[in-house]
């Protein structure tokens, strides 16, 4: 029987085990894929540990890379043999998982199974943050946490793609080599210096037009004290731990400020916007705009070890397990 990875209680990465678990033939509008690579991603911890619940037990990982091996009844855009990828299906730790094809999409030439699974979920992720829930334009300040993290190097490609003028920040002198390659155009150490202080010299005193932080408790008070007037900050994540209440009243005594809490789901709401957001981002690929950097790979038996390093700030890049 195929091997997964399974979460039968919540708690730390030590919950991770490796079992043996029958997928089962496709249903209708399903694919049944063989996965060659599954994506790590933050969000899989905060359903390991309880903090997003779920129904137990279950197998963890959204998003990941494969070739179709068989087709339920209903599919229409995929057959076997296809390479496909997918972010938002639960299950991907696995041999097999399947797929509705709703959320599948094709993975052209030119792009390898790891870097499409390296690329979907963060890579949607940066594509809309900075194409749609704060459209970065020509000449825009943009202060990035965690710049050197799979998000982060991937968001910092596509700001400046855009004009934008990224200040990235990191905590490791490789963290900031990471970064700059990216294309950051300043690096803070936000283990050396205060990072609000010196985004607002960095930018004359004005802050910066929209903030993109995927951190969350260490860093929000910062990331407020780091914007313009009538600036945006955009928490994504919440890597540091869940941010307590704000008072409302502190967005006006900041300046007429804007906090938004996006998620990727309200971000690909038709298979339209999937396809076209998955399809700039390969066809970046391609073209050799954009970078993805897989920091390491881990067998399936290594999830708890991939759930420890990412929590402990040990990685850079993309971390892959590979069945």
């Amino acid at each position: 029987m195929p091997t997964a990875v399974q979460i039968r209680r919540t708690g730390g990465p030590e919950v991770l085990e490796l079992t043996e678990l029958e997928v089962g033939d496709p249903g209708p509008g399903e694919l049944l894929v063989d996965v060659a690579a599954a994506g790590v991603n933050y969000i899989d911890t905060y359903h390991r540990s309880g903090l997003y619940p779920m129904d137990l037990p279950l197998t963890p990982g959204l998003e990941g890379a494969g070739t179709v091996a068989a087709v339920g009844e209903g599919v229409t855009e995929f057959k076997p043999g296809d390479r496909v990828a997918w972010q938002g299906q639960l299950g991907s730790y696995a041999v097999r998982v399947r797929v509705p094809e709703r959320i599948a999409v094709p993975v052209p030439d030119g792009v390898p199974d790891e870097v499409a699974a390296a690329l979907l979920l963060q890579g949607v992720t940066a594509h809309y943050l900075s194409r749609s829930t704060y459209e970065v334009k020509e000449g825009d300040d943009v202060l990035v946490h965690a710049a050197a993290g799979g998000t982060g190097l991937l968001l910092t490609q596509l700001v400046k793609s855009r004009g934008g003028r990224v200040i990235a920040t990191v905590s490791t002198g490789e963290k900031e080599k990471l970064a700059r390659e990216a294309g950051a155009d300043e690096v803070i150490r936000y283990d050396q210096v205060d990072f609000a202080e010196e985004t607002r010299r960095l930018t004359g005193g004005e802050g910066v037009a929209v903030v993109y932080d995927g951190v969350g408790k260490n860093t929000f008070d910062g990331s407020l004290a780091s914007l313009r007037i009538r600036g945006m900050l955009v928490l994504f994540g919440a890597a540091s731990g869940p941010v307590p209440p704000v008072d409302p009243q502190r967005l006006n005594a900041g300046g007429s400020l804007f906090l938004t809490r996006p998620t990727s789901v309200h971000y690909v709401r038709t298979r339209d916007e999937l396809i076209w957001r998955a399809g700039e981002l390969f066809q970046s690929v391609v073209d050799g705009a954009l970078t993805v950097r897989i920091g390491h790979r881990y067998p399936l038996a290594e999830a708890r070890q991939a759930h420890e390093d990412l929590q402990g700030r040990r990685t850079t890049g993309k971390l892959l397990l590979v069945p």
